[in-house]
């Protein structure tokens, strides 16, 4: 009874993956820099609106395939708040109790997904508290603790199998640069990394793998001094990425380059990007194209052609509350003033000074 159980979910989950398309591939139209071409991978068009439904999928796979989750399960997790808004829709499409254990100061926006997919929120004060209270509430609830922050890099296929990686590289065959020079990601659990740069790797392609991290984030640190064990006590300011600590999932033997990104340089960033495509993206893209610009930028110092791919993580009706609230970001973020400004040259110059 129980194996025809997790026969039956795992084909669920199946068949919600034939119905999906694949997420499309964004040329940007960036007139200051000739031969160098960027690209935004909208994982915003997932049903759950955001990269992570990539990874909840393989995650209740991984889960079902070892035995952890079984019929009537309670699933918990520790996120900000994307992940869990994925996991919430496949526990729904499986009829399991799922809770999220989230910061206080998740977006309003992400609790209403999360209760939408019949989910509950349980909330801590800071972000280093999540892992804990969530191991807590699965003994308590006899319930299977999902662990993105451990699991995300072994629950995914890197080898190919229809990966993200393995989807950018298709899309781009018949582009100018089909070969990116490089792939932008900046790391949350640290999994769509891993994935990328071992695809990389295994495919023997020449691409180059940059980690961009925001503020408050030990990331960054960790890859430079390759000590494990480092934290920090202020949790992001940019929501869905940088941690606390340096979590099991990112593997630093992948990563070309890592550059930290100020939470300034993202908001602007995030907010030139709608006036260039005409959509708001979440504030994890303003990272990742801040990164990405700067790349492109090197490139043409150096008289270089090529492409960069990036992510465009999830979509900014997330945030209006928050990182498009103008109050909002004054108060949290600080003055972005200097990065408008700076964005407003780079149009005409092509460089970022």
């Amino acid at each position: 009874m129980e194996r025809s159980w997790v026969n039956q979910a795992i084909a669920k989950i199946e068949a919600d993956y034939q119905r999906s398309a694949d997420t499309h591939l964004i040329k940007l139209d960036i007139a200051c820099l000739t031969g160098i071409d960027i690209y935004l991978k909208d994982e915003s068009t997932h049903p759950t609106g955001s990269l992570k439904h990539r990874l909840a999928r393989s995650l209740f796979l991984y889960a079902l395939c070892n035995g952890w989750v079984k019929q009537d399960t309670p699933i918990i997790e520790s996120s900000s708040g994307s992940t869990a808004v994925s996991e919430a829709y496949f526990a729904r499409l499986l009829g399991l109790p799922f809770i999220a254990v989230m910061p206080k100061s998740t977006a309003k926006k992400k609790i209403q997904q999360i209760e939408f997919y019949g989910g509950s929120c349980h909330f801590v004060e800071h972000s280093s508290e999540i892992y804990a209270e969530s191991q807590r509430l699965a003994d308590q609830l006899s319930g299977h603790y999902m662990d993105q922050f451990t699991y995300a890099e072994r629950a995914t296929d890197w080898r190919g199998n229809n990966n993200i990686a393995n989807s950018i590289f298709e899309q781009m065959q018949r582009e100018p640069h089909p070969v990116p020079t490089w792939i932008v990601m900046s790391p949350g659990t640290g999994g769509t990394s891993a994935t990328i740069g071992r695809y990389i790797r295994y495919q023997r392609e020449m691409t180059k793998l940059c980690v961009v991290d925001p503020e408050h984030s030990v990331f960054f640190d960790y890859f430079h001094s390759g000590d494990d064990q480092v934290t920090c006590t202020q949790g992001s300011r940019i929501e869905g990425i940088g941690r606390p600590r340096a979590e099991p999932s990112f593997i630093p033997g992948v990563v070309d380059n890592m550059v930290k990104v100020k939470d300034a340089a993202s908001i602007a960033t995030m907010n030139w990007l709608e006036a260039l495509i005409g959509r708001k993206a979440g504030p994890s893209t303003g990272t990742n194209l801040y990164g990405a610009l700067q790349l492109a930028c090197e490139m043409k110092k150096k008289n270089q052609t090529g492409s960069i791919v990036t992510l465009l993580c999830d979509s900014g009706e997330r945030y209006l509350d928050t990182y498009y609230n103008t109050d909002w970001v004054a108060q949290q973020i600080g003055d972005i003033s200097h990065y408008e400004t700076q964005l407003v040259q780079f149009n005409q110059s092509g460089q970022l000074t």
